[in-house]
């Protein structure tokens, strides 16, 4: 744990300022070695810098085109679950993420050694300025805003180590827990107690935050909410997703797209309408080809990753569930062309083809939305659920009804336009495992391995995984090896099983 953590410290924390009193509104960096520790921790100005390079980390390029902040591990989610497909093998990024084979890899610079440095680097670097927080010169106001981003960045990372590293159930084997900075390694904490910490820093950073913030790629108190509602959704917890959501949609300020704002420009701009927390990517700080829209963005003319064979697809099992008149048929190729095949996403897209400066999204209204109604459905409040889901459904598709739905019909509505409406978005295996269904990916033409029924006779990229049991140990990331080596707290036997 020393080698991990420790050298994830003060070193990890991209120096960043907001500035003022010109006309660029987002996050500027500069070498962490231009401003020493103690210098940052004099003052919350100097700890804001400090909280806008743990924010950066959230969309940098950590080692490799594979790896770009939390958009690469909303991706690696998607390709573990069901409803993602690659055209083709293309450059290989990622393709072993969806092959799963290398999940059991705990060797440096695999897909769970990354995933383990970068929630880490975030939770350290937050930790860091919450110990000091006390002593520095500043406001009242600013060390709250301060305290409420930490703590709600610090949960969000633990909710998605616990998921990436540990089995479903609160009993089972989550990760170690550090909530101040250290260089002694500890044990794994439960899953239920991480959810519990989880809990109570959101709950605190919700007191902390109100409906503003300083710049767009910070949280405010509706934000809070929302991770907490998705936070206690995977945990099966419903009342509280359900009052959480609720509480969300009222305090966000945000309203539900139209069918005309329904395009790509919906998915890629901070600014869109139903955005509550995503990361403004300006043109100096985009990361090119390691990024989001290099792996996802298929138009030829961007010249990424993913139009270089490795297109990532919509299943046609779920594009064909989506109703001909429905706004979001319309973000996936409908018929087969050589350089766009059919099914092809066309939901996230480059503002320019040829400009990298496009956003991140983290978290927007809709998702809000189908927890209420999902919650909802799960606690027996069938009016509220179908009103719900018919608030969001009908701005996308005029003509939708679920009245007369219940009980398991209406739970799996909701989850079908679940599927369909965050398609994409990060929470693939996410829903997979709280569901306790297994993973059952569809197979056969326009799906995972089948015809990719683009004329040419072709077939999918070649898949290894089609079903997994509902507590597979597959989809578990290997405790990183140089971590085991270096916390006293963990040994071998500490390392989660590859095979079922």
């Amino acid at each position: 744990m020393n080698k991990i953590f420790k050298n994830i410290a003060f070193a990890g924390i991209a120096v960043s300022l907001v500035a003022t009193g010109c006309k660029k509104e987002y996050l500027e960096t500069a070498p962490t070695e231009s401003v020493g520790a103690e210098e940052v921790f004099q003052s919350t100005d100097g700890a804001m810098v400090a909280l806008d390079g743990a924010i950066r980390t959230m969309y940098s390029s950590l080692t490799n085109h594979g790896n770009f902040g939390q958009k690469s591990y909303d991706l690696v989610a998607d390709l573990m679950g069901e409803d993602m497909v690659v055209h083709s093998q293309g450059y290989n990024w990622l393709n072993s993420e969806y092959n799963y084979s290398v999940f059991s890899n705990a060797q440096p610079d695999q897909r769970p050694d990354r995933t383990w440095f970068y929630y880490y680097r975030i939770i350290n670097n937050v930790n860091r300025i919450l110990v000091r927080l006390p002593e520095i010169t500043g406001t009242d106001e600013a060390k709250s805003y301060l305290e409420g981003q930490c703590l709600a960045l610090r949960a969000h990372s633990y909710y998605y180590l616990v998921n990436f590293f540990g089995q479903y159930g609160d009993s089972n084997s989550g990760v170690p827990m550090y909530l101040a900075p250290t260089s002694d390694g500890a044990p794994r904490s439960s899953v239920g107690d991480i959810y519990k910490q989880v809990y109570l820093d959101l709950e605190r950073a919700e007191t902390l935050l109100g409906t503003t913030r300083q710049h767009a790629s910070h949280l405010n108190q509706s934000v809070v909410q929302g991770i907490y509602a998705r936070v206690a959704l995977q945990h099966g917890d419903f009342d509280k997703a359900l009052s959480y959501a609720t509480k969300a949609i009222a305090n966000s300020g945000k309203s539900l797209y139209t069918r005309t704002q329904y395009t790509a420009a919906a998915f890629n701009t901070i600014s869109a309408a139903e955005w509550m927390w995503g990361a403004e990517v300006n043109v100096e700080q985009a990361t090119i080809f390691a990024s989001f829209y290099s792996h996802i963005d298929n138009r030829p003319a961007v010249g990424g990753y993913a139009a270089l064979g490795g297109q990532k697809k919509i299943t046609k099992a779920l594009y064909d569930k989506i109703a001909a008149d429905d706004i979001r048929k319309s973000l996936f190729q409908a018929t087969p062309s050589t350089p766009m095949p059919i099914y092809a996403q066309l939901k996230f897209q480059l503002r320019t083809a040829g400009n990298w400066a496009s956003d991140y999204l983290f978290m927007r209204l809709a998702e809000m939305y189908l927890i209420k109604a999902e919650a909802a459905a799960r606690l027996g409040q069938n009016a509220v659920a179908i009103q719900t889901l018919e608030e969001l459904v009908k701005t996308r598709y005029s003509a939708y009804t679920a009245t007369g739905l219940a009980g398991n019909a209406l739970l799996d509505e909701i989850l079908v336009q679940r599927k369909i409406e965050l398609w994409g978005e990060g929470f693939g295996i996410l829903d997979v495992k709280r569901l306790g269904k297994g993973l059952n990916r569809p197979t056969g033409p326009g799906n995972h391995g089948g015809d990719n029924l683009n004329g040419n006779g072709a077939n999918n990229f070649a898949h290894q995984v089609t079903t997994l049991p509902a507590r597979s140990n597959r989809w578990l990331f290997a405790i990183p090896q140089d971590e085991i080596n270096a916390n006293a707290s963990l040994t071998m036997a500490d390392q989660n099983p590859a095979t079922d």
